[in-house]
């Protein structure tokens, strides 16, 4: 049980330093004066895609892997529940919002999906107990929520309010990451 829950801690400080880098892209090729563009910062999405993939990796092998006594929300559910939600946010914000869909979309559900399924997991296996997992439930479906307001909201931002607005989501994905992180280490360490 150590070794997922410890692949589970590398898994999630791999997707903390993935939104680093993607963060730090963001930073230098979006901002409003002088952007830097190209591969002056465009070098920083390829270890930005290695430790992500690397992160997605090790937590759905975690996921799989581990030895499920109970369960909040039936494993099987969250799945096709983040495909429905993505296909109806797709389809609203592209058909009624006239926003663009991009790639960030599917990024948010991901995250949120695989998140939650983590957290699932972590209660699960005994690792977080009850209250512990509902309160990362609640704070991963505010996170999402406000990180699908954002890109909704992007392109209707002027410049400057566009370049923090995109910030959002990195911030509160390495946020969440960093606070799950946090309680595995304390439960792991002072068991």
């Amino acid at each position: 049980m150590d070794k997922i829950i410890r692949q589970i801690l590398m898994g999630n400080i791999s997707l903390i330093i993935c939104s680093i880098f993607y963060l730090s892209w963001w930073i230098l090729a979006f901002k409003p004066v002088r952007p830097v563009t190209g591969i002056r910062s465009g070098w920083l999405l390829l270890p930005a895609l290695i430790f992500g993939v690397t992160a997605v990796i090790l937590i759905i092998q975690s996921i799989q892997t581990a030895q499920l006594q109970q369960t909040i929300i039936p494993a099987g559910w969250i799945l096709p529940f983040a495909a429905a939600v993505y296909v109806f946010l797709a389809i609203i914000t592209g058909k009624f919002m006239n926003r663009p869909v991009t790639t960030e979309l599917i990024l948010i559900v991901a995250w949120a999906a695989m998140t939650l399924a983590e957290v699932n997991m972590l209660y699960g296996t005994g690792v977080l107990l009850f209250g512990t997992a509902c309160g990362f439930f609640a704070v991963t479906v505010l996170f999402s929520l406000v990180s699908i307001a954002a890109y909704i909201l992007y392109y209707n931002l002027d410049q400057m309010t566009g370049y923090i607005d995109g910030m959002i989501p990195l911030i509160l994905a390495a946020l969440m990451m960093g606070a799950i992180s946090a309680a595995v280490f304390r439960a792991l360490y002072t068991r």
